[in-house]
């Protein structure tokens, strides 16, 4: 388990949190179940919002530059619930710098599969360092 894609897959599940999803299934998660896989591509996040559901994956360096990252998006960005057969919104996770080679990458998809897509920039914060900032400011009014 690599501690980079685990602080990634929470990165996005905050996100999921953030959009008003609750959170069903994820990956390296401690009392979620692990999502199954939808076709042969493996998914790190489902997520509910009443009647709309959302799939959540992170893009690592190596998934970027593969050549069945096209194949992986359309698929899953193409899918609809079993019974009311409306379309699941993919959201994908991409570190800050690669970003725009994955935006120019979506700009190859279908217009209908785009707009099931949602592309999330996934930023580390370092807190420390704002919160040594914040504690040793000097004090102008006591």
């Amino acid at each position: 388990m690599n501690i980079s894609e685990r602080r990634a897959i929470d990165l996005l599940v905050s996100e999921f949190w953030r959009l008003g999803f609750f959170t069903l299934s994820r990956r390296f998660g401690t009392y979620l179940p692990e999502p199954e896989n939808i076709g042969k591509f493996s998914v790190d996040v489902v997520g509910r919002l009443r009647e709309k559901y959302a799939v959540g994956i992170t893009l690592k360096k190596e998934d970027i530059f593969s050549s069945d990252l096209i194949e992986k998006i359309n698929f899953l960005a193409s899918r609809r619930t079993k019974f009311s057969d409306k379309a699941i919104t993919l959201f994908i996770g991409v570190p800050d710098i690669y970003f725009k080679q994955v935006k120019e990458l979506l700009s190859n998809v279908d217009e209908k599969i785009k707009r099931n897509i949602k592309l999330l920039r996934i930023i580390e914060n370092d807190i420390d360092s704002k919160k040594e900032k914040r504690i040793n400011q000097q004090v102008i009014f006591s």
